[in-house]
């Protein structure tokens, strides 16, 4: 019964880490919007996007606590990471660089 209160409170703690992050993101772009999107053993990845188009993201080590910390942090969560949402992102010359610099004649990434 100990090991499944401990195992409990560390998660807890975990969603409130990451729910602070995410509060932190969203009051430093004007707000902003998620998805979670499960990425097998390691977890689930948060994929964040504020309001100024700035974007970052977050790994838990489970959809629930990602799916618990986007709830306490208050943010608009969507099921997929495309229409409007994904338009929101405004990108860089870093970011364009990094994804796609070899294929288009940028820098190399290596």
């Amino acid at each position: 019964m100990a090991d499944t209160q401990q195992v409990d409170a560390r998660a807890e703690r975990k969603v409130s880490r990451l729910a602070h992050q995410i509060s932190a993101f969203a009051k430093a772009h004007g707000g902003a919007e998620g998805q979670v999107a499960y990425i097998g053993e390691r977890g689930a990845r948060i994929v964040l996007v504020g309001e100024d188009g700035g974007w970052g993201d977050l790994v838990a080590p489970s959809t629930e606590i990602a799916r618990k910390a986007v709830e306490k942090a208050g943010i608009t969560v969507h099921e997929s990471f495309d229409g409007e949402f994904a338009a929101k992102v405004r990108t860089g010359p870093y970011e364009w660089s990094r994804m796609a610099g070899i294929q288009v004649g940028g820098p190399a990434n290596g």
